[in-house]
């Protein structure tokens, strides 16, 4: 079973008991924000309800949201395209070392090029010697 936490808080002059997984200096924290948001309505419109300075908390606090949203997925958006940018980058950087590879090979003589594959199917050649004994 999950532990329950607690938390007594006030909210603009009314008392609360916020029940959680959330540690309760975390839910302290929200209450004293939602709080703070309510009393600077209150404080600009005294004429407001109760109700109504609660939803403009909400609203405001859901704008502010939005706007974080929008600035994380924008980032999200950033990372993403320099990684994608990192990948073209190596895999550039891929072919450009394949085709220096290549050059060598090209630049090889005759007598090297003949070496190399001869030293490679000897190997083949003892493989296939070996397999054709047992």
């Amino acid at each position: 079973m999950e532990q329950k936490n607690k938390a007594s808080v006030e909210i603009f002059g009314e008392e609360y008991t916020m029940r959680g997984e959330a540690a309760p200096d975390y839910m302290t924290m929200l209450a004293n924000y939602i709080d703070k948001k309510m009393k600077n309505i209150a404080n600009r419109q005294p004429q407001l309800s109760v109700t109504k300075i609660a939803v403009l908390a909400a609203l405001n606090i859901a704008d502010e949201l939005s706007k974080l949203q929008e600035d994380y997925d924008s980032l999200v958006k950033i990372v993403d395209g320099e990684k994608k940018e990192d990948k073209k980058e190596d895999k550039k950087e891929d072919k450009k070392e394949d085709k220096k590879e290549d050059k060598k090979e090209d630049k090889k003589t005759p007598s090297q090029n003949q070496t190399r594959g001869q030293n490679s199917g000897q190997g083949q050649k003892k493989t296939n010697y070996q397999q054709a004994s047992r």
